[in-house]
Parts: structure tokens; sequence; C-alpha cells
């Protein structure tokens, strides 16, 4: 985990359909540093970030879609808690 407010710029695109301008554009924006080369990545590969942070020792770390996906980074003992409400399919 990174210390709160330590963060990284990244560069992620605003597609066009998202755009004032009606076109693609790249923006510059701030992000938690320990999960900044994961939303990077993402975002290089198409697929849009909406928000992230990551927790900052208080809940586990979360990247949210553009689709309303959210992919969130759980410790062992936070996924096992998970699986007793959803239990593994095999």
């Amino acid at each position: 985990m990174c210390e709160w407010g330590d963060t990284t710029k990244i560069w992620v695109t605003i597609p066009a359909h998202l755009s004032h301008t009606g076109e693609d554009y790249r923006k510059y924006v701030g992000v938690d540093s320990c999960i900044a080369d994961f939303v990077q990545m993402l975002n290089d590969n198409g697929i849009e970030t909406v928000a992230s942070c990551c927790g900052h020792g208080k809940q586990p770390a979360s990247i949210i879609l553009r689709n309303d996906t959210w992919l969130m980074f759980l410790t062992r003992e936070d996924a096992l808690e998970v699986y007793k409400k959803h239990p593994p399919i095999n």
C-alpha cells in the first residue's frame, strides 16, 4: 500500500463518445501509486477506468470500470470471507 496522497500521474484515453470534442483525447491524471501501473495497463489495453483507490489501509483497493464493473484486490483473508457467501465453483 502507498502512503495516503502518494500518487503517480498516468495518461488515460478519454474516448470520443465521452469527449466534449467528439474525438478521443488523452488526459494526465493522478492515481494512487501502488495501483497506478495496473490502472495504466487497463487503459493502455482499451479498458476504460472511471475511478480507483488503493483503500489507504482501510478497505480493499478497487478500480471501477466504465461498464460499472468493480475490480477489487483482496487479501487471502478477505477472499475467504467472500467465499463464505459465494463459494468457489470448482
